[in-house]
């Protein structure tokens, strides 16, 4: 089960979701509700959150997105569905007509655990959310609170951003929702922006840069976009690593034999989890010897750098990897 936590910010108080133990969330698969092909092998995928898409993979015609609603409805009955807390849904936009149709009909399923908004440009966007949200809850009531993800695509959005993170709901988080991550779609932020993509990303590391540490500002998940060349599982693996030292926890993924690689990528290395091993064992032979810090290869190890340590051995746990044990 999950739990909220309280963090300040500035003068400002927040909510924030805090997972189990094992509960790591790194890669997130997009599946079209359009196909019934699809909502049947996503049985088998073995991505973090799978998210059943309504918006951009689905034909803007009003009967594909209708049909898309329905195939995605019958879908979430079925036994077999993945665990609620690995299915995320992505809605059409608030300013589409199917808007309104999608979240009263998918927030009727009890296998709902998260939404991804897309277009979202202000937290007066996130209160009308909110505000359906809290009307579907009177007939359909929540037991724990629901995942909110904005999905960063403008200007307007990145310049709100710190307003976006720290939302809250006027109905409350159970009734209303809680934001628990933010989710940065670039493709849709450079045709706003006119940036122009390349290779290097080295157009994004600005916007990347303010998602990641906005989400870390408010206790959310930090999710980086999607690598559109998808074929390419060397350049992926060097788009990871990227997003992981800008300071993300997880990655979009729009086809499974990306999964893996996102997967492996964001946890810690055998070198980071040795080191912060040898860093904790250290500090605590130094703490019952009455000293705060020490030195480690050279380097001296003091406070900051036994939070860090602390870090990497928790994500390496969740993600079940050993730690090793030092003497």
């Amino acid at each position: 089960m999950q739990r909220f936590t309280r963090t300040t910010v500035g003068s400002k108080s927040t909510r924030c979701f805090t997972t189990n133990k094992n509960e790591i969330r790194r890669s997130y698969l997009y599946v079209p509700s359009s196909s019934d092909r699809l909502l049947e092998k996503s049985l088998t995928v073995k991505s973090d959150i799978i998210i059943y898409d309504l918006e951009d993979s689905v034909s803007p015609a009003p009967a594909d997105k209708e049909d898309a609603r329905d195939r995605l409805r019958t879908f979430l009955k079925r036994k077999d569905v993945p665990q609620a807390e690995r299915v995320a849904i992505r809605l059409n936009d608030i300013n589409t007509p199917f808007f309104q149709q999608d979240i009263t009909h998918i927030l009727q399923s009890p296998s709902v655990r998260t939404l991804i908004l897309p277009k979202i440009h202000s937290a007066q966007d996130l209160h009308y959310v909110s505000r359906h949200i809290h009307q579907i809850s009177q007939k359909h009531p929540h037991q724990i609170p629901l995942r909110i993800v904005p999905s960063i695509e403008s200007a307007r959005a990145l310049w709100n951003l710190g307003a976006i993170a720290g939302w809250q709901s006027e109905h409350g988080a159970l009734q209303g929702g809680a934001v628990s991550g933010l989710l940065f779609a670039a493709e849709d932020y450079c045709a706003d922006t006119s940036i122009i993509r390349t290779r290097s990303r080295q157009e994004l590391l600005y916007t990347r840069s303010q998602i990641a540490i906005a989400a870390k500002a408010f206790g959310l998940e930090a999710i980086d976009m999607v690598c559109i060349h998808y074929k390419d599982l060397e350049y992926l693996k060097d788009e990871c690593e990227d997003g992981r030292r800008l300071g993300f926890s997880g990655k979009q993924a729009i086809h499974p034999a990306q999964v893996e690689t996102i997967q492996n990528t964001f946890v810690p290395t055998a070198e980071e989890i040795l080191r912060a091993a040898k860093i904790l064992h250290g500090m605590q032979v130094a703490h019952a010897s009455q000293k705060g810090a020490i030195g480690l290869d050279g380097e001296m190890i003091d406070a900051p750098m036994i939070k860090q340590a602390a870090k990497i051995v928790e994500i390496a746990k969740e993600a079940g990897i050993e730690i090793p044990q030092i003497n």
